[in-house]
């Protein structure tokens, strides 16, 4: 596995990462448990992995081997099918501690999410116990120069009992690190499906050629699909969670937030830390320590409470889902998840820009030397957040309240 943590930026990975065996974890309290204890030991190293972009396998690893992957599997399939409010809270301690290994899993639970409601019982329990066994999903699903996100260039064509897909990707976060690679594409009707492909299939390549300047080391790049053969009871009928009313979007967007919510704490907290321990005061504060003066005071205070309206509803947005997940969802609970999770996601993204780029005013000049890499909040927060543009949450949240319109259907509301 050492090989694969050296790898320079535009090698090509085509073999499987080595598969290791994967605890269980069986309630809220210990997936709660796995993740402090993740982002213990992340957070010592996370700055200079930024520095050198050296990606997280060990990292990525210990995610696994704690059983993490697949606390949202149903319990019905072997999992601990924990609250959307332990999901939240799993990814915002991770992303505190480095927002990259909370980022390279995010697709593989909305990718779970997405299988729940459309896949067969046969392909539920398949993939199901795969992850349960420490199989990693990633993300090949959008491409670079189409229309808009939902545009699809990528071809799956039936070919006697299987598939063959061929097509290019980018933005494949989680699929260097994964065993499976999700795949959207267009299927002879012109649906889109989502196959999945294993890793070291002939044809199947991933580049790791991601520059980003900020989540550096997601290794978010190509992947690259020539006449790969897939099996039929591999692909996945996911244009039909746009038929009913689902919780889809949602979930996948709590996650998003929670990831947010983590890069703020961790600007917030190293901010505080810096003033206190290493910052001078101003010459017209008067004061001895930069710490009591009394603009830097009151910023500090004006964070912390921003931080914490957009942990509140990021909490209520969790326990919104959890509300609307416990009974048969309609398009009057799906749109109310949505708008939820919307509200928070729009608090999420405001603190952690804001707060990454307030640090430096209130830490000063030496708060921007490269030893302390503190600007990778920041980055991470500004690539992160151009996910989804929070310009449209608040259409969508004006809209809902104003004149009842329910948002779109799709994974990114």
């Amino acid at each position: 596995m050492s090989s694969l943590a050296d790898t320079n930026v535009h090698s090509d990975l085509d073999s499987a990462p080595l598969l290791l065996p994967a605890k269980v974890l069986r309630s809220d309290a210990e997936a709660l448990q796995a993740a402090r204890e993740l982002a213990e030991v992340a957070r010592s190293q996370a700055a200079r992995r930024d520095q050198q972009r050296k990606l997280p396998w060990a990292e990525i690893e210990q995610f696994t081997r704690s059983g993490l992957g697949s606390i949202s599997i149903p319990r019905a399939y072997g999992g601990a099918q924990v609250s959307f409010v332990t999901i939240a809270e799993v990814f915002r301690i991770i992303s505190a501690a480095d927002p990259a290994l909370g980022q390279i899993p995010q697709n593989q639970f909305g990718i779970l999410q997405l299988l729940k409601g459309t896949a067969s019982e046969r392909q539920k329990d398949l993939l199901f116990k795969s992850v349960l066994d420490g199989w990693r999903i990633g993300n090949a699903g959008p491409e670079r120069g189409s229309k808009h996100t939902l545009e699809l260039k990528a071809r799956i064509t039936r070919e006697g009992d299987h598939y063959v897909l061929s097509g290019q990707k980018f933005y494949s976060t989680g699929a260097l690190f994964a065993h499976w690679v999700a795949v959207k594409a267009l299927n002879d009707e012109g649906r889109q499906v989502m196959a999945f492909v294993r890793r070291g299939t002939p044809g199947l390549r991933i580049v790791d050629d991601w520059s980003g300047f900020g989540q550096r080391t997601t290794a978010s790049g190509t992947v690259l699909l020539d006449r790969v053969q897939v099996d039929a009871e591999l692909v996945i009928d996911n244009w039909r969670q746009n038929e009913v009313p689902n919780i889809q979007g949602a979930a996948s967007q709590l996650i998003q937030a929670a990831i947010d919510a983590g890069i703020a704490e961790a600007a917030v907290a190293d901010a505080i830390a810096f003033v206190r321990e290493k910052s001078r005061p101003w010459i017209d504060a008067k004061v001895e320590r930069a710490s009591d003066d009394l603009y830097v005071i009151a910023d500090i205070g004006r964070l912390q409470l921003e931080l914490h309206a957009a942990q509140a509803l990021l909490s209520k947005a969790a326990r919104t889902l959890d509300e609307v997940n416990a009974a048969p969802v309609d398009a009057a609970s799906a749109a109310r998840a949505s708008i939820a999770v919307a509200e928070a996601k729009v608090l999420t993204t405001e603190i952690a820009l804001q707060a990454s780029e307030k640090l430096f005013e209130l830490a000063g000049s030496r708060a921007t030397l490269a030893e302390f890499n503190l600007d990778r909040h920041w980055r991470n927060a500004r690539v992160h957040t151009l996910h989804d543009p929070v310009r449209w949450k608040y259409h969508a949240v004006g809209a809902y309240h104003l004149n009842g319109t329910l948002p779109a259907r799709h994974s990114w509301i």
